[in-house]
């Protein structure tokens, strides 16, 4: 009776536990409501609208591969899809409380049911197939849970079994076949150890699963406002507070963990080795590291916390980084630690010389805005100021033009954008901001004259964002450069990190106020002097090129809740340069695109890439599973690498700046030649030095 007691006594404390932790994320969802309200820069109301966005979005979350909901839990919570706005706006939590039922019961079923499916190997004889209504619905019962489960769990050990039968190429069929057999428990449970982890991850949470799903209720709410306002519990507040210290020795990247467990590049520090090589960029994901004279590990689906003591492993040993690109292209890149030093402003930006036989060109790669946050000197350390002196340095090397690459830049601060841009434009007007107030104010490049007047042009591609559109679209609303390459990314919008704090204002200083939780708001449109955005639409390039992102590229406008564009008036002020001739330079690039090796076989990749994308069955017979691998491994490995094999018309040399720290240092010569090598297999450099070599005429 005394045990009874207790235990019943102890599921009460941990019930009054659990309506605590709804109660304050209803709370939340509600300040969310009302600071949205307050300084959203295009707020929307809470209605019946909001609600049915709301309701999708936190399934989508919880349960995007609908592996755990059935049909009937659907059906259940169905009847909140048009009451979620009376919940917000009056605090209440049967909502959440009905949802997190459900989803303990179901993780809790499925955690059995995947023990279950992989207690006995699987047989790949069954002519079974994984359709695309299968995979693209929620199964109606608990019996259906389970043959999804199966066969999604299915899906995944063929899946990887057909990968180690690609990596054993030169034996027999036979022999390959037993070998592949006989892995077949490993990948079992190598699979159930996936699956299950995300189980684990979200019943063991910090928070409880009551605190899951409150959080995801919370963020799902942000991001119906736009794509870029977000809740940030206190667990995730950290990621807000990247401080890349001088102390350590380090490659100069942060890490974030992917929700499948993968672990991809974060930020980089300006003037790192990681930022130098010119070959990581942020989101790219870590397959495989390899130290110097050791073997190859395989962190595809390694957590943060394996792959940074793997990384702490050695201070001074060269490591080799396979990282796959935003693309889906694989990249090898070898670095070693350094300290770090506040003070190293020498190749945080890094030129190059296109040396050709009558003309020359200056190459300045930029993989992001960075800027120094805490310098009182505004614009001394920033990224505008770096490319400022390459500029200078190039300048004395006689160069008849210059290239700035934005390509993959995601963006940054906004001010250097505006910077950068007053380096190629006499004082003016760089961009308009709009506000929830009825007139624009302009960003203005306040200094009369410019540092570089020469021949210009940048090349971008669809991850180009921010503030790399912001340079782009104002060099092209001048006529300043001549932009090259795909549609930028499309995102024209700036947000602010506030406390949750209803009684906030903008104007106070809330960058050190403590709160238990965060909201990104988005506060501001950013338009172009000429009145037009890059929201949505991105910037449009003068001269386009194929691009392997076309085959399955992520934009602003593939975004729910996007922020459509608009067109304001252009700036008085504004008054562009003479126009380039684009006729003649789009003709060039058309030419190129048609007759270099590289486009014309990344043209047909595009083509059949996207076939591949479209929903189809999936076998799970090892026959059909076979020869579809043989069909998807064609068109995978048709992408091709951006390199020539004619000898490009320039080599590539350094100014002499660089060659004097050249001298300096074997490991940076190693470098240097790396990222030499790189630009003359570069296709899309090639055409824009025959594009330069056209314009300097």
């Amino acid at each position: 009776m005394i045990k009874y007691l207790l235990l019943l006594t102890a599921t009460c404390i941990l019930s009054a536990a659990e309506a605590q932790t709804l109660n304050k994320a209803a709370d939340n969802a509600y300040i969310i409501t009302r600071m949205v309200a307050k300084f959203h820069v295009q707020p929307r109301p809470v209605n019946k609208e909001l609600s049915a966005n709301l309701f999708d979005e936190v399934l989508r979350e919880l349960d995007d591969d609908k592996v755990f909901f059935t049909q009937e839990d659907i059906n259940r919570l169905q009847a909140y899809r048009s009451q979620l706005d009376d919940e917000l706006l009056h605090r209440k939590t049967n909502f959440l409380q009905l949802l997190t039922d459900i989803y303990l019961l179901r993780l809790q079923q499925a955690d059995t049911m995947i023990d279950n499916i992989c207690k006995k190997p699987f047989n790949f004889t069954l002519n079974e197939k994984f359709t695309a209504a299968e995979d693209s619905s929620w199964p109606a019962n608990s019996a259906g849970l389970r043959v999804k489960l199966y066969k999604s769990i299915k899906v995944a050990a063929l899946t990887e079994l057909l990968s180690i039968q690609d990596d054993t190429t030169g034996i027999h069929a036979v022999k390959k076949r037993k070998a592949t057999d006989s892995l077949e428990v490993t990948v079992r449970h190598k699979i159930q150890s996936t699956f299950k982890r995300f189980i684990k991850k979200m019943l063991q949470t910090p928070g409880g699963l009551t605190g899951q799903i409150g959080n995801t209720y919370c963020s799902s709410l942000a991001v119906c406002y736009d794509p870029h306002t977000a809740f940030f519990p206190p667990t995730e507040k950290e990621n807000f507070e990247s401080h890349l210290g001088s102390k350590p020795l380090q490659f100069g990247f942060q890490l974030n963990e992917e929700d499948d467990g993968g672990v991809t590049i974060g930020n980089l520090k300006p003037g790192s080795p990681a930022f130098r090589s010119g070959q990581l960029n942020k989101g790219d994901k870590i397959q495989a590291i390899q130290w110097d004279g050791k073997d190859l590990i395989d962190v595809s689906d390694a957590d943060l916390g394996e792959l940074s003591g793997l990384l702490d492993a050695s201070n001074h040993d060269k490591i080799t980084l396979t990282v796959k690109k935003a693309d889906g292209t694989s990249r090898q890149v070898s670095l070693r630690k350094e300290q770090a030093e506040d003070n190293n402003e020498e190749e945080r930006v890094k030129s190059f010389i296109l040396k050709g036989s009558s003309r020359s060109f200056g190459f300045i790669s930029l993989p992001a805005f960075y800027t120094d946050w805490d310098d009182s000197q505004a614009g001394v350390s920033g990224c505008a100021n770096d490319v400022a002196k390459e500029i200078i340095k190039l300048k004395r090397e006689g160069i008849s033009g210059i290239i700035i690459d934005l390509r993959y830049n995601g963006g940054g601060s906004v001010q250097e954008a505006v910077d950068m841009a007053g380096i190629f434009i006499d004082a003016g007007p760089v961009a308009q901001v709009k506000t929830r107030e009825a007139k624009p104010y302009t960003l203005k490049d306040p200094n009369m004259g410019t540092i570089y007047d020469g021949p210009l042009l940048v090349l971008v591609n669809g991850y180009s964002a921010s503030a790399s559109e912001m340079l782009a679209g104002t060099l092209q609303d001048y006529n300043r450069a001549v932009i090259v390459g795909s549609p930028t990314y499309g995102k024209a919008t700036a947000q602010i990190v506030l406390p949750m704090d209803t009684t906030i204002t903008l104007d106070d200083d809330n960058q050190h106020k403590q709160a238990d939780s965060y909201i990104k708001i988005t506060t501001d449109k950013l338009y172009r002097v000429n009145g037009t955005t890059a929201q949505s639409t991105g910037v449009l390039p003068d001269v386009r090129l194929p691009d392997v992102l076309e085959a399955n590229s992520h934009r602003e406008a593939s975004n729910n809740f996007v922020i459509p564009p608009s067109v304001i008036d252009a700036n008085k002020y504004y008054k562009p340069y003479a126009p380039l001739p684009l006729a003649a330079l789009r003709s060039i690039g058309a030419t190129d695109a048609d007759t270099t090796a590289y486009f014309i076989a990344l043209k047909s990749y595009i083509t059949q890439y996207k076939l591949l994308l479209q929903p189809r069955d999936i076998p799970l017979r090892w026959e059909d599973a076979v020869q579809e691998r043989k069909r998807e491994t064609a068109i995978m490995n048709a992408v091709p690498v951006p390199a020539f094999t004619a000898k490009p018309p320039f080599t590539i040399v350094n100014h002499s700046f660089a060659e004097q720290r050249l001298h300096a240092s074997e490991e940076l010569k190693e470098i240097n030649e790396e990222q030499k090598l790189n630009l003359l297999k570069d296709a899309y450099v090639k055409v824009a030095y025959d594009l330069l070599m056209a314009l300097a005429k």
